[in-house]
């Protein structure tokens, strides 16, 4: 993974490095913006070929939703420009390209000399506007990411950073959404106009409280 440790809460590394949109400072790369950055083990890769022409396909999805998008990998910015010749759009919002002590330094890791990008697993990691990591997924290098999964997450995270709301098991925008068990009930009411209502469990306990998607 690029960024070993990195806990959810925790701040991203404000690391440099040259990409094919010249060299940028991470925090002044997300600026206000939510972040995600997608590390690859190395260019030329048909899984993550297959990921970046998704990214691509969807750029205007992540735009809407004030995302950024950076791709990490251990090769030269010479071959990101290669690569994006392949998937045929020319550019994947920004593409990242660090020397492997280079990213050592960024995640203060400088105990192997071995590229840490270098092993066989793809990891995605999503940035709020405080530059705090909000989520990350870890997959092996053999299975694609899920964009619309990717996509879902995002609304998830947007959604229950602003409203006093949670996102149940498979929900999707659109789908109702839980009021956190730490608002008291009489404040849910104001709170959401459209009304809350209670799932019986067989306890009969009645803290699953729902309303429609604010």
């Amino acid at each position: 993974a690029a960024m070993p440790g990195l806990l959810l809460g925790d701040e991203a590394p404000n690391f440099e490095a040259e990409t094919t949109q010249g060299r940028i400072r991470f925090h002044d790369f997300l600026g206000d913006s939510w972040g995600i950055l997608f590390s690859h083990p190395r260019d030329f890769t048909p899984v993550c070929t297959t990921e970046l022409g998704q990214a691509a396909k969807l750029a205007a999805e992540f735009s809407k939703r004030n995302v950024k998008m950076i791709a990490l990998s251990i090769d030269s910015v010479q071959d990101h420009l290669s690569w994006s010749k392949v998937w045929g759009t020319g550019r994947h919002e920004e593409s990242l390209s660090s020397r492997a002590e280079q990213i050592h330094r960024a995640v203060g890791q400088t105990s192997s000399a071995q590229p840490l990008t270098l092993s066989p697993c793809a990891q995605v990691f999503i940035f709020g506007p405080d530059k705090k990591l909000k989520l990350s997924i870890l997959y092996p290098a053999t299975t694609g990411r899920n964009f619309d999964e990717i996509l879902r997450v995002v609304d998830s995270l947007q959604l229950t950073a602003y409203k006093k709301v949670a996102t149940p098991v498979d929900w999707k925008p659109g789908d109702s959404v839980m009021v956190v068990p730490t608002l008291p009930d009489e404040e849910a009411k104001k709170l959401f106009p459209k009304g809350v209502f209670t799932k019986d469990l067989p306890s009969g306990k009645k803290y699953l409280r729902y309303t429609p998607q604010p």
